[in-house]
Parts: C-alpha cells; sequence; structure tokens
C-alpha cells in the first residue's frame, strides 16, 4: 500500500466523498470529494502546462482553499511543491525562482508586470496568476479540465517538496522532504496526539511554511478530519469559530493575543480538545496564565524546516511549561559536544542531533552543505542547543548561533529570558549578546514591557540573586513590539545588527 500524503486523501474521498474537508469562515463546505476532483482540475492544468514528474512548481500567493488545493494537485501529478514566503520581494525570488528552476511558477494577479519580465529573465517556461480570493488564471483555465487526471504512482523515497530555509546566517538553502518524510510524520503525530476524523482543526497559519502546511494540513489528511481555514490570523475570528473547533495550531503570538481578547473564556475552550504551540520558544509565563485562563495545558512540540516534528510535549501526562516533550516515536534524539560531536551525558547542554524517517534527504543541489549537516550516521545536526532532564524532557536552550560567550563563560539565552519573562510587567524578551571591550561579548537584554513604570534598573535588581555575575544582562533596552518574522519568531540578528555597538560607543 502507498505510503504517501496523496494516497491517504484519495481513500478518504473515495470511502466518505461527502465528509467536510474545508470550512471556510462564511460557512461554505468543499467535501472530500469536491476537493478530489478539483485537484484532478488543477493537476490536469499543470499536466497541460508541462509539468512532468519530479519537476518543480512554485507558488507564492495568498492563502486560500484553492491554495491549498494546488498543493494537493501537485502531489497528485508527482510533481515537486515548492511554498514561497509572501512578503518575499522580486529580488530574493530572483534566487529561489534561479536556484529551483521550476516549470511552472504561481503567483499574484497584482505582481503580473514584475514576475512576467523575472520569469523570461531566468527562462521559467510558464506562469499562472492566483488571487487571494481562489480566482485567476488558475481557477479559470482548470475550469476547463477534467476531474479524473491519473495520480502518479510515487514512491516513498521520491521528492515531495522544497522547502527554503529562512537564510537569517547566509543564503538560503532548500531543504529536499521526501513522500515518506511527510507521510511518516504525519502518521506520527496523528497518533501520538489522538488525531481523528471527528477533529475539526481551527488552522489561522500560512501555508508556505512547514507547520501550517505539513503539519496542519498533512495531520488532517493523515486523520481524515476537517480545516475550518481562515485566511489569515485575526484573533477575533478565532473567538468567533472556536465553537466550531477541537483542536488549534499556532504560534506563541496566538496563545497571547487571545489572552488579551476579552471574548476569550474558560466557557469558549471549554469543548476544545488541543492547543498546540510551536515554530518558536512559547514563554513559561504565557503557559501558566493559558492554563488558568482557560484550564488548558497548551501542548509544545519542536520542528524544523528539515525535518518536520521531532518531539512533542505528551498528550497525556505532563506538558512542561519551557520544554519541547519527548522524542516522538520513530525518532531518536542525543545531545552531544558542538566541537567533537562526542554524545554527552543527561543533563549536560550541547547540540541537538536528530534522526528517522522524518529526517530530510538533503539540500538541494548543495551536496557540501548535505555532508556538513549530515552525519554518515544519519543523524541531522540541527544547529538548536538543548538539555534532556533525568524524566527525559527535552528543553531549546537556544540556537547555537545565538550562543553568547562573556569573558570565556557560555551564556545559554533561553535561561535569562525566562527569568526576565517571569518579572512583573514584562511582556516578552530576547537576549542577545553584541562585542564588548573587556568581556569579548556583553550580555543585552531586549525586553517588549506591558508595564510603563518598568525600567532597566529593576530588571538588573531582579535579576541579580538568580544569575551568575557574567549571566546578568550589562544592559536592558525597551522597544514597542520585538521584530518577528512571519511565524512570529523573533528576530535575533537584526536586533544584534541594531544594537551591536552599544558597548563601543559607551566605551568611547
Amino acid at each position: 500500500m502507498r505510503q504517501d500524503m496523496f494516497s491517504r486523501f484519495q481513500a478518504r474521498a473515495a470511502q466518505v466523498p461527502h465528509a467536510p474537508f474545508l470550512i471556510l469562515p462564511d460557512g461554505k463546505v468543499i467535501t472530500y470529494g469536491a476537493a478530489y476532483a478539483r485537484s484532478g482540475q488543477i493537476a490536469g492544468l499543470f499536466r497541460a502546462k508541462g509539468v512532468t514528474p519530479g519537476d518543480r512548481i512554485a507558488v507564492q500567493v495568498e492563502k486560500s482553499a484553492t491554495a491549498l488545493l494546488t498543493y494537493l494537485a501537485t502531489m497528485r501529478i508527482g510533481a515537486v511543491y515548492l511554498p514561497l514566503n509572501t512578503g518575499y520581494t522580486a529580488g530574493e525570488l530572483r534566487f529561489f525562482l534561479g536556484d529551483a528552476e521550476p516549470a511552472l511558477f504561481i503567483h499574484r494577479p497584482e505582481d503580473e508586470a514584475a514576475m512576467s519580465a523575472l520569469c523570461a529573465e531566468l527562462g521559467v517556461p510558464a506562469r499562472l496568476t492566483l488571487d487571494s480570493q481562489g480566482g485567476g488564471e488558475l481557477a479559470m483555465l482548470a475550469d476547463g479540465q477534467g476531474e479524473n487526471t491519473p495520480v502518479h504512482d510515487v514512491q516513498s523515497e521520491d521528492l515531495a517538496a522544497i522547502l527554503y530555509t529562512s537564510g537569517t546566517t547566509g543564503r538560503s538553502k532548500g531543504a529536499m522532504l521526501s513522500q515518506g518524510n511527510l507521510a511518516s510524520n504525519a502518521a506520527t503525530l496523528r497518533d501520538y496526539w489522538r488525531y481523528t476524523e471527528q477533529d475539526r482543526l481551527l488552522h489561522a497559519l500560512p501555508i508556505f511554511h512547514t507547520h501550517g502546511l505539513f503539519v496542519a494540513t498533512n495531520i488532517t489528511l493523515a486523520a481524515g478530519a476537517a480545516i475550518i481555514l481562515l485566511p489569515k490570523f485575526d484573533v477575533k475570528e478565532l473567538v468567533r469559530l472556536m465553537p466550531q473547533a477541537s483542536v488549534l495550531m499556532g504560534v506563541p503570538t496566538f496563545y497571547s493575543r487571545l489572552l488579551a481578547e476579552p471574548g476569550f473564556t474558560r466557557e469558549l475552550a471549554s469543548h476544545m480538545r488541543l492547543f498546540v504551540s510551536g515554530s518558536a520558544p512559547l514563554s513559561a509565563e504565557v503557559h501558566k496564565e493559558f492554563s488558568a485562563r482557560s484550564g488548558h495545558a497548551i501542548l509544545e512540540r519542536y520542528g524544523m524546516t528539515e525535518t518536520n516534528m521531532n518531539t512533542s510535549n505528551p498528550y497525556d501526562g505532563d506538558r512542561v511549561p519551557g520544554s519541547v516533550g519527548f522524542p516522538l516515536p520513530g525518532v531518536e534524539l542525543r545531545i552531544t559536544n558542538p566541537e567533537t560531536g562526542e554524545e554527552l551525558p543527561q543533563g549536560e547542554v550541547g547540540g541537538i542531533e536528530v534522526r528517522g524517517p522524518n529526517v530530510f534527504k538533503g539540500y538541494w543541489r548543495l551536496p557540501e552543505k548535505t555532508a556538513e549537516e549530515l552525519r554518515p550516521d544519519g543523524f541531522f545536526i540541527t544547529g538548536d542547543m538543548g538539555v534532556v532532564d533525568a524524566r527525559g524532557y527535552v528543553s531549546i536552550v537556544g540556537r547555537a548561533k545565538d550562543l553568547i560567550i562573556c569573558g570565556g563563560f557560555n551564556v545559554y539565552p533561553a535561561e535569562v529570558e525566562a527569568l526576565i519573562d517571569a518579572i512583573p510587567g514584562v511582556a516578552e524578551s530576547a537576549v542577545i549578546g553584541v562585542p564588548h571591550p573587556d568581556m569579548g561579548e556583553g550580555v543585552v537584554a531586549v525586553v517588549q514591557a506591558r508595564s510603563p513604570d518598568l525600567d532597566e534598573a529593576a530588571v538588573i535588581a531582579a535579576l541579580s540573586g538568580e544569575l551568575a555575575r557574567f549571566k546578568q544582562p550589562r544592559r536592558v533596552v525597551f522597544v514597542p513590539e520585538l521584530p518577528r518574522n512571519t511565524m512570529g519568531k523573533i528576530q535575533k540578528k537584526q536586533l544584534r545588527e541594531t544594537y551591536g555597538d552599544l558597548f563601543v560607543a559607551a566605551s568611547a
């Protein structure tokens, strides 16, 4: 039996064609049968445009039901799906399209002039437009195609998608994910999180990212469940539609915004089964406040572009604030010395490495980089620093590149951030290291405050008895909002650039 995501979707459509697959905010329902038929029309259009198995289809469009069906249509014909962040500029797209060499590029109608010129320059063979309402050339031309486009017989090792990393530390890399990577992870999460066909997922995440596409969407397909599809995150829409849902998957911002919304009550959340958070660290304070307010403990998990999901807090059992839980079934995790690769004893901080059926095939056209980050024994060097406690819970202490070395001592930002976030009046913090004339790097805390009365002296005083001197921030900077990417992850590289001369200027 085939073990790819499309075959799961195909089987559900055949068995229960009238079961809901997508539920739109206005109440319109797209059944599994209707979605399967429409995927056939879109897939037929892709074939008419010359797309063959293994070809890349690049997509930069707004979220819509049709946009999600382009993903299914791509898998239907054995092509490779390449979702692109809707915030990327034409200059950034030049790299992605030039590197991936897609056979087809689907973009927004309003970008027609710029994309026409760019595709002509790069030799992209075909283009289609798709607007935010699901209209455009793609929809119009698909109407003229038959619904029975043959389903390509893919193998587990066949390439299913390429997702480009954010490129915060250099050139973006295309992570190659196989059919087996996606299907195995979706099946594991379905079982681990007790997902069934009765579930209704409130989907407010973007679909150009692992979280919204390969976790939220694929687990729904694996379970034969339904998606309540929101075009974007809107906290009032979450509150309005929550009575119809059983599951919410989000980033930490979702939960902090819900806590600030008067309409979010324990009664509103009483019928919900599961709240999942990922893509960025969830503060222990938000975790505790959410639990007290709603009666639900948020389930935090850990994954990345190259691996999908690696660990999860348990469905039954303690969901520990500040922890990402245990390795998922079938996934191995070890903590190693980043310099030597030697495995470290339990309780020691080191680099996180993972191995399992979820781990990607490598980086697109970068064999040297693949060899650097995939060890000969199959373990992937994630670049995250972490620790495993006596109970086996994994905690992330930061990215290896975010490690601060102050006076020769290692400072892990997550430890300092957890203490700062617990100070009354702090909404959230980001701890960075910047050049220091005496210590090599100085610790700086960038704080988003809830209270206007909070000042630098108060933060430093609150930490003085909690941290060794070398870990304590030498400066505390207050900002109205911390800079984030589209998934809510704080952009520490941007903060290091902004405050890079803080101590140099003071010394001068």
